[in-house]
């Protein structure tokens, strides 16, 4: 599976995805950005782990065991499907659901969600 890495820039809050590793440093305005380690286990009131349902050649994401808020100051800003080298987005706003459908093939799926309060978190399915 394509090993991810988000970063961050803790300025402006700018947040990319490196699609290609080379040899630079990712930057913007004009400091690194912070490289984001994604959380894996729920700690806290608001869920954050994926939880996905896979049926008939598709994924199903659910974003908490209860399904976290999603008002204009707390909300998921999107969610990903990473399988093999092949890396999906679906981008949300407050007010919708915090779910995605993606299709995939038999195998390992990583899911990633970011919620804009709490940032990245990761699920294995």
């Amino acid at each position: 599976m394509k090993e991810v890495k988000f970063y961050y820039c803790e300025i402006c809050g700018n947040l990319s995805y490196l699609l290609n590793e080379g040899g630079g440093e990712m930057v913007c305005c004009n400091q690194p950005m912070t490289l984001l380690q994604a959380g894996v286990t729920d700690a806290a009131t608001e869920k954050h782990v994926p939880f996905v349902t896979r049926k008939d050649g598709m994924i199903e994401v659910v974003v908490g065991e209860v399904e976290h808020p999603m008002v204009a100051s707390h909300y998921i800003t999107w969610i990903a499907c990473v399988q093999g080298e092949c890396v999906k987005f679906v981008h949300l706003h407050p007010e919708e659901a915090p779910r995605a459908e993606f299709c995939v093939k038999e195998g390992p799926v990583a899911v990633y969600e970011f919620c804009n309060l709490h940032g990245l978190w990761m699920a294995e399915a």
